[in-house]
């Protein structure tokens, strides 16, 4: 009888890789604040410098996600996440040191963000590709769990210390504590002492010259679309993705301008939401062992699919627990989808093709975002905000029949680790 794998909270290495994420999350999450804040307050730029700003920051998540999956899977991912936090310590340094010598511009906020955004993509791909090399395979939803806390736990805690800070200190000098945040990351990831697999050489004379970089984005791609899980899991992520968006877009001024709530109602529904975060962080490991990994995936998306109705649908005397409920539900399914379809991913991928494969989903689960947001915006100046809601809200009952259709629900128990000679496509145990 196989005995149970002891808990991640005695294991030393993934002790050290959370603490650093913690770190690193709620650093951030001072920049994130700070950022905007200085190009509203300190620069005294135009609306079009201000909502540049947030291109060029979310630009390198379209750039350079797929060439960062090749070069992770080329190199050592531990070394990656150290340059990709001592980098990002760096760069975001570099603002208050500015500041202080009255140099600070809306040019270096570009540059900041922009090289912050593209380590971020770098550390964030190798990082999902990591995490597998430090824990054991039946580890990696409860690993994926703590991780998911941690990110939960920012989204509630993050912006409130943030603002904080940002207001005693002022939001240059605020940011050197996300800067120092990064450093100690990097500390902590360089004394994690599991050694990773070896990064597998090309043989020319076996497999012929080695292929370039667009070849292997190919692969990537190829190995994606043409996995008979991971091809569903990316359909409703992305399909999710797009019309969430469509939503998320006009939320807030639908809110204000048609259904009459105020700052302090939106904030705090959306702190409610959060709770939805949290819970579904603390409980999804549980409820996937009673469940199934391939129900649970399908529960979770039936969830994120439905949670948006609410808001499209109830009279104006219920929007506001509506919103609640809406975020809570959509809140508690996407974190349980998100631990258990990463998990899943990184279970049946190769070592050899993790970075290429986290690359892949990120570009096209991600690439939806965008896309979701400039349609809600459009719609919302050409047929109404009310009606584009319900065009979002209906739009996303689509979500879960990729998953729901596919082969994925049968899983019972995370896959076996797949070795990089193997197939591509494993059999689940317990299918």
């Amino acid at each position: 009888m196989e005995q149970p794998s002891r808990s991640l909270l005695r294991h030393p290495d993934f002790l050290k890789l959370w603490t650093a994420e913690t770190i690193s999350v709620f650093g951030s999450a001072i920049t994130q604040l700070a950022l905007p804040i200085i190009a509203a307050t300190t620069l005294d730029v135009t609306p079009f410098e201000f909502g540049l700003l947030t291109t060029i920051e979310f630009l390198p998540f379209i750039l350079f996600s797929l060439p960062a999956g090749v070069w992770v899977d080329r190199l050592r991912r531990r070394p990656i996440l150290i340059a990709g936090d001592l980098g990002r310590a760096i760069a975001i340094a570099s603002i208050p040191v500015a500041f202080a010598f009255d140099a600070l511009t809306i040019w270096q906020l570009y540059i900041v963000g922009f090289v912050n955004g593209i380590l971020t993509v770098f550390f964030d791909v190798a990082y999902q590709s990591y995490l597998p090399s430090v824990v054991d395979r039946d580890q990696l939803v409860e690993g994926n769990s703590k991780l998911e806390i941690t990110r939960s736990a920012s989204q509630i805690l993050g912006p409130g210390l943030a603002g904080i800070l940002i207001g005693v200190l002022k939001a240059p000098f605020a940011m050197l504590l996300d800067s120092v945040s990064y450093v100690i990351s990097a500390i902590f990831v360089f004394f994690i002492r599991r050694p990773e697999p070896p990064v597998v050489a090309h043989d020319e004379e076996a497999h012929g010259p080695k292929p370039s970089m667009r070849q292997e984005i190919a692969v990537g791609l190829r190995y994606v679309t043409g996995h008979r899980w991971l091809r569903n899991v990316a359909a409703t992520t992305g399909i999710s993705n797009f019309f969430g968006n469509v939503i998320t877009a006009i939320l807030i001024l639908y809110l204000v301008d048609e259904r009459g709530l105020g700052p302090e109602a939106i904030g705090f529904a959306f702190s409610v939401a959060s709770v939805g975060f949290l819970i579904g962080a603390f409980t999804t490991n549980r409820i996937t062992t009673r469940l199934g990994v391939g129900r649970m995936l399908v529960v979770s998306s039936v969830g994120f699919s439905l949670s948006n109705l609410p808001i499209a649908f109830a009279p104006d005397e219920l929007i506001w627990p509506a919103l609640a409920l809406s975020g809570f539900v959509g809140g508690f399914c996407s974190t349980a989808w998100n631990i258990n379809q990463v998990s899943l991913r990184q279970a049946i991928t190769p070592p050899r093709m993790q970075g290429k494969m986290n690359a892949t989903m990120r570009f096209i689960v991600w690439g939806t975002i965008p896309l979701g947001a400039i349609l809600g915006g459009a719609l919302g100046s050409v047929i109404g905000l009310h009606q584009t809601i319900i065009i979002g809200a209906l739009g996303g009952l689509i979500a879960f029949i990729p998953v729901t259709l596919s082969s994925v629900r049968h899983i019972v128990k995370m896959p076996d680790q797949v070795d990089d000679d193997a197939g591509t496509t494993p059999l689940a145990a317990g299918t």
